[in-house]
C-alpha cells in the first residue's frame, strides 16, 4: 500500500534449537562461536517451502495450525541440529488458495546428530559443520513430503519424476506481469462494452508447447513432426538423445527441459509411435468428393470415463426426520435438497450409460472389488517399504559406527581393545545390534546407501500412483453407492403407487 510492504494478517511463527532467543541472534551467536559464515559470500541459510494443494483445506481438514505442526516435525526429522525458522501462511502471493510452509535453517548446525539417508559424508553430521543441499538431498526431502501427505491423507503429486509442464520461477512472473499489462490494457475496452480480441496472457514458451503438442498430434514419425514444425518457424534438432526447439525470435534452442517431460525425446517418441499404431489400424479411405469446411489439426477428445459433476448426496428421509422433530422451515429445505439431488443422481446415472439398476449394482460390486484390489496391493507395497526404511536405518547407523570399528582393530593388546571398548560403548552396542538384524534377515553383504535409497524412491513414486489411484476408486465407489441408494430410496417411495394405480386398473 502506496510503496509499503502490507504485514500479513494470518500466520503462524516458531522457531526450533535458538534457545528462547530471537532467530537472527541465535544464529550469529552460533556463527561467531565456530568461525563460520563471517564473510559476504558464504551460503548463511537455507530456505525450503512445502506446499499444499488448494483443495487440502476443505476435503481433508488442513488448517494453518495443523499445517505448521506438520512443518515443524518435517524441519525437526530432516534438520536436525540447525537452528531454524518455521512460518506457515494460509495463502500465497498469487492468491492460490494453498497452505504453503516456509523452513528458514541456519546453514551451520550446532550439534552432533545421527547420520540421515541423504548425508554421504562424516561432516554432515558433526557440529559446527555447514548443510549441504545436494541433488540427492533434495530428491530425499521430495520423497519424504509425499510419504508425509499419504501418511496424512492429503493430495500428493510425483515430486520425484518431473512435470509434464515445467514453468521456471522466471517464465511464472514474466505471465503474471504479462497478464496485468494486458488486463490494464483491456480495461479501456471493458467499460465501453467492448470486448477484447485477446484476454489471457500467454509466454512465448507457453505458445511454443501449444504448437509442439498441436504438430505432435497428427505426425506419424519423427520426420512429419519435424516438417510441421517447421511449417509454423520452429525448428527441431536432435543431440546427444534430447531434443531443443528453435523458433524464428531467438537465435539460442530452448531444451526440452525448460519445457516439461511432455517434450523430451521419449515422451515425444512415444507419442509417434501411439500415432503410427492408430494410423496403421485405420483403413484409408478414398474421398469422392473434396473436403471442404475446417482443415488443419484437429484436438483429439479424451473418451470420458465418469461423469462430470461436484458430486451427489443422499436423499434426506422427510418423514423420519419430521417424526424427529424437525420443523416446517427443515422440511422446505430437504424437499428442495431431495429435488436437486433427484436430478443430480439421474444426471449421474445416464452420464454412466446404466439402463437399469441391476447394471448399477453391478458397477457397485465392480468397483468395490477395484478399490479392495487396489487397496491390497498399496499395503503390500506399504510392507515392502517399511521394510527397505528399516534396513536403510540399520546400514546407516552401522556406517556411523565405522571409526569406532576401525580404531578397534588398530589396537595392539587386550587390554588396549577392552578399554577402547568401553570408551566406545554406544557405538559398539549400537553396530551389535545392526549385525543382529542383518544376521536375523539372512543379509550377508550390505547394500550401497546411494542404491539403497534410490530403490526407496521408486517405491514411494509406485505408491504415489497407487495412492492416487486407490483415492479416485474410493471416491467413484463412494458416488456409485450414493447414486445407488438414491434411486433404490426413489422405488421404495414410488412402490406404493405402483400398486394403488394396478389395483384401480384390475
Amino acid at each position: 500500500e502506496t510503496g509499503r510492504l502490507i504485514p500479513r494478517e494470518d500466520y503462524r511463527l516458531s522457531t526450533l534449537n535458538c534457545g528462547g532467543e530471537d532467530f537472527a541472534v541465535a544464529c550469529m551467536r552460533a556463527n561467531l562461536r565456530y568461525g563460520k559464515n563471517q564473510r559476504r559470500e558464504d551460503v548463511k541459510s537455507h530456505h525450503y517451502i512445502i506446499s499444499f494443494d488448494p483443495r487440502d483445506g476443505p476435503d481433508n481438514g488442513l488448517t494453518v495450525d495443523r499445517a505448521q505442526a506438520l512443518g515443524e516435525k518435517f524441519c525437526a526429522e530432516h534438520f536436525p541440529g540447525h537452528q531454524a525458522l518455521v512460518c506457515t501462511h494460509p495463502d500465497g502471493h498469487n492468491h492460490s488458495g494453498n497452505i504453503h510452509v516456509h523452513i528458514v535453517i541456519n546453514s551451520l548446525r550446532i550439534e552432533e546428530v545421527p547420520f540421515l539417508p541423504y548425508m554421504d559424508r562424516p561432516a554432515d553430521t558433526k557440529a559446527g559443520c555447514k548443510h549441504r543441499c545436494t541433488d540427492a538431498a533434495l530428491r530425499y526431502f521430495k520423497s519424504e513430503v509425499m510419504e508425509m501427505c499419504h501418511r496424512e491423507g492429503l493430495y500428493q503429486i510425483d515430486l520425484l519424476n518431473g512435470s509434464k509442464n515445467r514453468v521456471t520461477d522466471r517464465e511464472y512472473w514474466a505471465q503474471k506481469k504479462g497478464q496485468a499489462a494486458l488486463d490494464k490494457q483491456n480495461a479501456p475496452m471493458i467499460a465501453d462494452g467492448i470486448t477484447p480480441r485477446q484476454t489471457k496472457f500467454e509466454t512465448n514458451k507457453e505458445k511454443l508447447r501449444q504448437t509442439i503438442r498441436a504438430a505432435l498430434s497428427a505426425a506419424t514419425s519423427f520426420e512429419d513432426f519435424s516438417s510441421l514444425l517447421l511449417r509454423e518457424g520452429v525448428a527441431v534438432k536432435e543431440s546427444r538423445g534430447r531434443l531443443s526447439y528453435l523458433t524464428p525470435d531467438r537465435t539460442k534452442p530452448i531444451t526440452a527441459r525448460k519445457l516439461g517431460d511432455d517434450f523430451d525425446r521419449a515422451a515425444v517418441f512415444a507419442v509417434l509411435e501411439q500415432n503410427a499404431a492408430r494410423a496403421a489400424e485405420k483403413p484409408a479411405a478414398i474421398p469422392e468428393y473434396p473436403r471442404h469446411g475446417k482443415t488443419g489439426i484437429q484436438p483429439t477428445k479424451v473418451p470420458q470415463t465418469a461423469p462430470k459433476q461436484d458430486g451427489v448426496q443422499r436423499l434426506v428421509d422427510i418423514e423420519q426426520k419430521m417424526a424427529e422433530g424437525k420443523g416446517r422451515g427443515y422440511e422446505r429445505w430437504a424437499t428442495m435438497h431431495n429435488l436437486k439431488q433427484m436430478a443430480a443422481t439421474l444426471n449421474v446415472y445416464q452420464e454412466y450409460g446404466f439402463t437399469s439398476p441391476e447394471q448399477l449394482e453391478a458397477a457397485v460390486d465392480t468397483a468395490y472389488q477395484e478399490m479392495r484390489q487396489t487397496s491390497g496391493k498399496l499395503k503390500t507395497l506399504e510392507t515392502k517399504l517399511q521394510g527397505k526404511k528399516e534396513l536403510q536405518q540399520q546400514v546407516l547407523a552401522y556406517a556411523k559406527t565405522k571409526p569406532a570399528r576401525d580404531g578397534l582393530k588398530a589396537q595392539k593388546s587386550e587390554k588396549a581393545r577392552a578399554a577402547y571398548r568401553q570408551a566406545n560403548e554406544s557405538d559398539f552396542i549400537i553396530a551389535e545390534a545392526a549385525a543382529r538384524y542383518f544376521k536375523a534377515h539372512g543379509i550377508t553383504k550390505l547394500p550401497a546407501r546411494k542404491a539403497l535409497q534410490a530403490e526407496i524412491e521408486q517405491l514411494v513414486s509406485k505408491k504415489s500412483g497407487l495412492y492416487n489411484t486407490y483415492h479416485e476408486q474410493k471416491q467413484r465407489y463412494a458416488e456409485l453407492q450414493t447414486v445407488k441408494r438414491n434411486i433404490d430410496q426413489i422405488l421404495r417411495r414410488e412402490e406404493p403407487h405402483r400398486r394403488k394405480e394396478q389395483s384401480h386398473e384390475r
